[in-house]
């Protein structure tokens, strides 16, 4: 029993909760419904952003693919506007389940990319999820080594145990695993013993202004070097400018994501004219 008849209290009034929680409740509703819409209408899609070698800069090492839904007037939704709200949903399984599908789609079409895709640990056992991939591996016998699962920090950390199982089962048909938003706050650090991942993505609020300012460059420096322990390659996310990019080549960083080397667009870009990826 939830509410406060256990403790010989009356239920309380819905309509006793703050302004600010009836709002946040009201935005929630509303994105669940946003987004419950757009998968009806299968209007998704990914947007491809590049990630980059440090000491290659000019070219991609591949590319993250970001899951994005079209709203009913055709405008394109961010990730980040409702990824939260759906994240223990079943809408986040399904949205997991479209994004990886659509993935394999791009790395059939193109046998020479190389693609990050997004999930939560939530989505391990979830049977269409496990399906499409199956399907997919089956298919072509090439996905698997171009496929890049990122496992967010805040799931995997949730479920340590079935992820370190579920890594080692598909690292071993050729499958890698990045580790997102590394250093946000969840991760005990003793799992990383256990999960094995071949990337971490260090958080940008860590990489944003680096250059300049001495506290994001300990901490920076403090998981890069956890990273390498770990023999794993970091990547930072949220390279912005030519100045944080030239710091973090120097500190040894392994890979760079973020504006200045390209924004998220819905055109793969290894399908655009050469004039145009130069602009």
């Amino acid at each position: 029993m939830r509410d406060g008849r256990r403790y010989g209290q009356p239920p309380r009034d819905p309509s006793e909760d703050s302004p600010l929680s009836a709002a946040v409740s009201l935005r929630d509703r509303a994105t669940l419904a946003m987004v419950k819409r757009a998968v009806e209408r299968r209007d998704v899609l990914l947007a491809f952003q590049p990630v980059v070698q440090a000491t290659r800069p000019d070219r991609p090492a591949f590319y993250e693919g970001l899951i994005r839904l079209l709203d009913e007037t055709g405008r394109i939704i961010p990730a980040h506007d409702f990824i939260d709200t759906i994240e223990t949903t079943e809408l986040g399984r399904i949205v997991d389940y479209l994004s990886l599908d659509m993935g394999l789609t791009s790395l059939k079409q193109d046998p020479s990319l190389r693609l990050a895709i997004n999930m939560s640990a939530r989505s391990i056992a979830y049977p269409r999820w496990k399906h499409v991939l199956k399907r997919g591996l089956k298919a072509d016998s090439t996905l698997a080594e171009r496929l890049i699962l990122e496992i967010t920090e805040s799931s995997a950390i949730v479920m340590p145990d079935a992820v370190s199982v579920f890594m080692g089962e598909l690292q071993a048909e050729g499958i890698s695993f990045a580790l997102d938003d590394f250093g946000a706050g969840y991760t005990s650090f003793r799992y990383l013993r256990e999960f094995y991942f071949d990337f971490v993505k260090i958080d940008g609020q860590f990489i944003r202004g680096v250059a300049d300012s001495p506290d994001n460059q300990c901490l920076t420096k403090a998981l890069l070097s956890i990273a390498q322990q770990f023999d794993m390659f970091a990547v930072a996310e949220s390279v912005e400018n030519a100045r944080d990019a030239a710091w973090l080549t120097d500190a040894g960083m392994d890979c760079m994501q973020g504006y200045y080397f390209g924004a998220p667009t819905v055109t793969p870009p290894w399908k655009m004219p050469l004039a145009k990826k130069r602009a």
